[in-house]
């Protein structure tokens, strides 16, 4: 009956951390919808007084990408802003033969006039983190913008983002990621669907109401003073932007984001891709709920419910644990429904948390039908689109949580660079990219043997008690069955 007992606890805990991450989230929603009816009156930048145009450095922090570098460097040099304002760092800490072809494309470039460096470190101390603070030192902008290698700003966007910085309070103005190969695969669009909700419900929702939000890493702006106010960047978590981003608005600095300036990047487009950097983003933020939660509750300049958003927030990659949880206790649960019945009244109160569920639903939709319409077709394809979306999600849940376990105990980690393809259709290649991790991860096994476990799952709906078996669990059992057998067929499938 211990055995029993402590089942029921920590599956009603899981999912009790569940609902209240689906409640954090509808109230964002709230606040997404209502800010769509304010009109951003800030004072910006005028831009045709040439002394209110400030000097700006963008760094491009990068590291062996040799796929993707020509286009970077191509896409930066067409930045519409004025040469002698602009200073372009490339901060590469590169060991193959990407070197050697960045420097000849870079001294291509200086000769046209653009000012842009080429800066190398002896070793990647801090990794990327490391290479931006090194780029900080010799910086001459007085706002510093930053972009992955597969990132294309559009010519504008220094002129889109830079007038913001009037408001002397605000420290970082971010953008909204598009996707450029967003309909290249199942695996693509269930990572765009993931990503749009982030950067339109999360990031909207969190900046309307002064809550906490955080750059993204890339395809935003930062001030200077600003990221020396907050301590500088450093390399202790694996998302070094999270935790910078924390750590400035502490210090009462205000963040601005533009949902409607969209920068375009490129999506893993292999499973292993896919694996590294969500390993990495899960794992960096369980580090920084560790680094900043103390920080966040004591502050005594911040509301409690910006508290609570901010906690939230720093959790959020924690919620793969709990789908784990409820996911791998449901069977036994199935079991001990149908065993005891003097329990049903709690497994009746159970039942309440599908309601987390419905809350993401509608949450998502509201996100699917501003960019794809709200008529009955978008509605239908949507429903689709958000169940696969689901069931995929909870067959990395595996992967995140030990992510999530290693961030919460400390383990450290190298970072672990996303690699990139330059790969836009089905008809271009890329297996022959010699970035792609070529190993199998010990855990896909474990993938693979839960794919049977939920398919007993199933079976079990079928066999349990002596009224004909019970289905309430049966399609959240088809979709982890449908999940985890995705994420497993997909990663032996790209190996071959």
């Amino acid at each position: 009956m211990i055995i029993i007992t402590c089942i029921i606890v920590l599956y009603s805990l899981a999912l009790l951390l569940i609902f209240m991450y689906a409640l954090a989230q509808l109230n964002l929603l709230f606040n997404y919808l209502s800010a769509q009816n304010k009109i951003d009156i800030s004072k910006l930048f005028d831009f045709s007084n040439p002394s209110e145009i400030p000097f700006v450095t963008i760094q491009l922090p990068v590291y062996n990408e040799m796929y993707v570098m020509e286009r970077l460097l191509d896409n930066i040099a067409k930045i519409d802003y004025p040469k002698n304002k602009l200073q372009i760092q490339v901060l590469d800490d590169s060991t193959d033969e990407s070197l050697k072809k960045t420097a000849e494309h870079i001294k291509k470039l200086q000769v046209s006039g653009l000012n842009i460096i080429h800066m190398l470190r002896d070793t990647r101390e801090g990794f990327k983190a490391g290479a931006l603070k090194e780029g900080l030192k010799s910086a001459t902008g007085e706002f510093i913008a930053i972009f992955d290698a597969d990132f294309l700003p559009d010519s504008n966007w220094l002129r889109q983002t830079v007038p913001h910085f009037k408001n002397t309070d605000i420290g970082v103005v971010q953008t909204r990621w598009g996707h450029i190969n967003r309909n290249y695969s199942l695996l693509t669009r269930i990572q765009a669907f993931a990503l749009d909700a982030h950067f339109t419900l999360e990031q909207v929702g969190r900046s309307s109401k002064g809550h906490f939000i955080n750059f993204n890493g890339t395809a935003g702006i930062w001030r200077k003073s600003c990221i020396i106010d907050a301590g500088n960047w450093e390399g202790d978590t694996l998302t070094e932007d999270l935790d910078l981003s924390y750590r400035a608005q502490l210090k009462q600095w205000k963040f601005k984001y533009l949902e409607n300036v969209e920068t375009p990047a490129e999506l893993p487009i292999v499973i292993s891709a896919a694996r590294s950097q969500q390993f990495r983003w899960n794992k960096g933020g369980a580090e920084n709920f560790r680094k900043m939660m103390w920080r966040v509750l004591k502050n005594k300049d911040i509301s409690i419910k910006t508290k609570l958003h901010g906690l939230l927030h720093l959790l959020n990659s924690t919620m793969f644990l709990n789908v784990l949880i409820v996911a791998v206790l449901s069977i036994p649960m199935l079991y001990i429904k149908n065993e005891y019945t003097h329990l049903k009244m709690y497994f009746y109160a159970m039942s309440f948390f599908v309601v987390s569920s419905v809350i993401f639903y509608v949450c998502y939709w509201f996100m699917y039908k501003k960019t794809y319409g709200a008529n009955f077709k978008s509605f239908i394809k949507y429903t689709a689109v958000f169940f696969t979306f689901f069931s995929i999600a909870m067959g990395f849940s595996l992967h995140n949580s030990i992510a999530v376990i290693e961030g919460h105990f400390r383990k450290r980690s190298d970072f672990i660079r996303t690699p990139k393809f330059n790969v836009n259709t089905l008809k271009d290649g890329w297996k022959g990219n010699k970035y792609v991790k070529k190993s199998l991860s010990i855990y896909v096994i474990f993938e693979g043997l839960l794919v049977l476990y939920f398919a007993f799952g199933m079976y079990s709906a079928f066999v349990v008690g002596n009224q004909g078996g019970d289905f309430g669990l049966f399609p959240f059992h088809l979709m982890l069955f449908f999940g985890f057998g995705y994420v497993f067929y997909n990663s032996l499938s790209s190996k071959i």
